[in-house]
């Protein structure tokens, strides 16, 4: 099974161009928050709201048990290094690097390929136009039953709608569809009652936490 980061990369990566669909101070950061709230789905990691384990509003590591994923893994490890990080802080941290191991994925798995260019000659630029777009139509075919014909999605795809839905991106994925109406029940869905109360805690937290990463980092961006 794919990860929850790698399904999202491919959903914001447009099929044709190859480029992202969101700019790049969003996408490691909404990667980062994909990585969190799996490890979160996986009772791997929680946010602590009750301060038993961590200081309240801080991240706890709740197994000693790896995940297989290397990337997962490697999430934890860090995650587990120094002292109990919130949620926002996190996604800091978990985002370096993370958005090219995941593209280094998908092309490994002849989803998309790696194209480099110039611009003027001068200027590097990537892009990843799709090659095989089986299995994402398979993820994007479980979002588009939610968001546009109103079916009860399972906790997975509800997972990439609450993301999608926090990084404002659930339009861009279905541009031929009713913009306002998918963004709507894309909110709806993410604030549903979809899971037991510490996962939805878990969603809530990380997508606010996304959201005010991306913001702090498209400040340092635009000062830079």
């Amino acid at each position: 099974m794919t990860s929850i980061a790698e399904d999202l990369l491919l959903l914001l990566l447009d099929d044709e161009s190859g480029k992202p669909l969101v700019d790049g101070v969003k996408l490691p950061r909404v990667l980062a928050g994909a990585v969190l709230l799996e490890l979160a789905l996986d009772d791997v990691v929680a946010v602590d709201t009750e301060g038993e384990q961590v200081k309240k509003g801080r991240i706890a590591i709740r197994t000693e048990a790896r995940p297989a994923d290397p990337i997962l893994a490697e999430a934890v490890e860090r995650l587990g290094s120094g002292r109990p990080l919130k949620p926002t802080s996190a996604i800091e941290k978990l985002q370096k690097d993370l958005q090219e191991k995941l593209l280094a994925r998908v092309v490994e798995q002849g989803w998309v390929s790696e194209e480099r260019g110039r611009i003027l000659g001068v200027f590097p630029t990537k892009k990843w136009p799709a090659i095989d777009s089986t299995h994402e139509q398979r993820v994007r075919d479980l979002i588009r039953a939610a968001l546009i014909d109103g079916l009860t999605p399972e906790p997975r795809t509800t997972a990439l709608i609450a993301l999608l839905s926090a990084a404002d991106a659930a339009p861009k994925v279905f541009p031929d569809a009713d913009k306002r109406a998918v963004k709507k029940r894309a909110k709806e869905i993410a604030q549903g009652e979809w899971a037991a109360e510490a996962v939805r805690d878990a969603v809530a937290s990380v997508n606010a936490a996304m959201m005010a990463a991306v913001a702090a980092g498209g400040a340092v961006a635009g000062s830079s």
